[in-house]
């Protein structure tokens, strides 16, 4: 199966996992710049699913071929869910993962729950639209740690003193709210 598809994102770190994922599954993930579209989509949605339907969307009125978009973000229980769908926009660039290490200053481990929440819509070659989710589960440390990854990946550790950001891609993959929601979406594909 060698199928083209675009990846409806600008976000250098998700374009990585989407073409390291779908390309060892046969896939031709074109970024769009490879696609020649050069466009911001806002993410105006509430939602992860309404951002990413949002983003797929726009690419397939434009490249009318098959598209990937994914919306993601981290989940933090102890400050009701934030940053969530706003993850991207939390603090200025640089600044998010200090922000949130700022919110959970005195707050204990075990009290530091979160996850990572990913949605991904799939919008065939005949517009039809599809919704895979994936979560991973885990705490947010108490300072930066790990050299991998991208975004809050050096904050949020998968077990006790390690973070995604010192997993190896493959590692990061199989475990990954990312990860999982594109196992689904391949297993949607082959069935």
């Amino acid at each position: 199966m060698n199928r083209k598809i675009i990846a409806a994102t600008n976000n250098k770190g998700k374009l990585i996992e989407l073409v390291k994922i779908l390309s060892e599954r046969g896939f031709e993930v074109l970024s769009l710049k490879q696609a020649a579209i050069e466009i911001d989509i806002e993410e105006t949605g509430t939602t992860f699913e309404e951002n990413a339907l949002l983003k797929a969307r726009e690419i397939y009125k434009i490249a009318k071929i098959p598209v990937i978009a994914d919306d993601s973000g981290l989940e933090v229980d102890y400050l009701n869910g934030a940053p969530g769908v706003y993850s991207a926009r939390y603090a200025e660039p640089g600044k998010r993962r200090a922000k949130v290490l700022e919110k959970l200053q005195n707050v204990p481990y075990e009290k530091r729950t979160a996850k990572f929440v990913c949605c991904i819509c799939y919008i065939d070659e005949n517009a039809d639209e599809q919704l895979f989710y994936g979560a991973c589960e885990g705490k947010i440390s108490y300072e930066n740690k790990g050299e991998n990854g991208f975004g809050y990946d050096p904050i949020f550790e998968v077990r006790e003193g390690v973070t995604m950001a010192m997993l190896t891609d493959d590692e990061k993959n199989a475990i990954s709210h990312r990860g999982r929601a594109l196992e689904k979406f391949v297993n949607y594909l082959q069935k």
